[in-house]
């Protein structure tokens, strides 16, 4: 019995020090990671913790340029035929106005279409694709669904003999550069 007892009091005490540790150190947690942030990634995996392994990391030297700095991955600028818009490409959203796998047919409505929307819709760009065995036609260069969702909406108006089989997908886009 003394001995169960003993065991009982020995995992109490152990249980409130892990809880009081872990308070202790969710006060002081986010101090810690700022001023580990600031650190160098390597030299901080080459420190020696005692109680914790020993990490030797060897890195090249475009690595150690790269490291501990913020940076976006730089973006090709393309231009126009002509040179007069600047754009950037990005994945984003189109509009697919057609889809047709009919190879007697399908180019050609897909470019008849293409002609009405840019009749109506000059502004936006317009593109007939030929994905073996599919011709499709993709309108607009949108950032979000939500943009070519409602330009969308305006076409499905426009042209309601084809509005059902539109719909919104994913695809590199060309944004301006302002």
């Amino acid at each position: 019995m003394k001995r169960y007892l003993r065991y009982t009091i020995s995992f109490l005490l152990l249980l409130v020090s892990t809880v009081s540790y872990a308070q202790i150190s969710s006060q002081t947690g986010s101090h810690t990671q700022s001023s580990t942030q600031k650190k160098d990634i390597l030299q901080s995996l080459n420190a020696a913790v005692p109680g914790k392994g020993k990490v030797t990391v060897y890195e090249d030297e475009s690595i150690a340029q790269v490291l501990g700095r913020p940076m976006a991955p730089p973006r090709t600028v393309y231009s126009n035929a002509e040179g007069t818009i600047q754009y950037y490409k990005m994945r984003g959203y189109k509009i697919q106005a057609f889809s047709g796998n009919n190879q007697r047919t399908s180019k050609n409505e897909a470019n008849r279409k293409q002609s009405l929307i840019n009749a109506s819709f000059p502004e936006l760009e317009t593109v007939v694709l030929f994905e073996s065995p599919f011709w499709r036609l993709r309108v607009g260069n949108f950032e979000t669904r939500d943009e070519a969702q409602k330009v969308m909406h305006e076409l499905r108006k426009a042209f309601p003999s084809f509005g059902k089989e539109m719909y919104v997908v994913v695809d590199e886009v060309k944004i301006p550069i302002n």
